[in-house]
């Protein structure tokens, strides 16, 4: 784990004065680490009934759609209001300085599919906990929310059920 963390690059004063911006683009570049982390977070669902992989826009996209191929299963992509093409429903949640929402095809899942939520990184946890609560509005059930990483300074995993989140590596 130690070897993925060093790969991870730290930006300063990105995106403003005083944070230090984890930048995965790094690990997801490297060939041998982007497969070597895949297969470690996959590995924890090897065995369990999963029906679908879910991927926050944009950087869930990417580890959703690896996670998926490795589990044999689909992904069901949450967006940005306006960029689905079907019916959707839409969740509307605070930041930290506004708000914002997110969307998901209505008919995303059968009721009682068993879904792991997946993004790239746990920070404060408040997107993810609004889409933890669209996905389960549309009756899918949600196994864990999945993370290639956390940075557990920020306290995010706070923000969602005890027991549903696993981070991979921890910033």
């Amino acid at each position: 784990m130690d070897e993925l963390k060093r790969i991870i690059r730290d930006i300063p004063d990105f995106p403003k004065k005083g944070i230090i911006f984890k930048d995965i683009t790094t690990l997801l570049s490297d060939a041998k680490s982007f497969h070597r982390m895949v297969d470690l977070l996959a590995h924890r669902y090897l065995g369990e009934k999963i029906d679908q992989i879910v991927g926050i826009e944009a950087r869930g996209f990417i580890l959703g759609a690896a996670l998926a191929y490795k589990l044999g299963t689909g992904i069901t992509l949450v967006r940005k209001p306006g960029k689905l093409p079907y019916q959707t429903c839409s969740i509307n949640y605070d930041l930290e300085y506004g708000s914002d929402s997110l969307e998901i095809h209505e008919d995303a899942f059968k009721k009682g599919d068993r879904v792991i939520i997946a993004d790239d990184l746990l920070a404060t946890g408040g997107t993810m906990a609004a889409v933890f609560e669209l996905v389960e509005n549309i009756g899918a059930e949600v196994h864990e929310c999945a993370f290639m990483a956390e940075l557990e300074f920020l306290n995010g995993r706070s923000r969602l059920p005890d027991g549903k989140v696993y981070s991979l590596l921890k910033l």
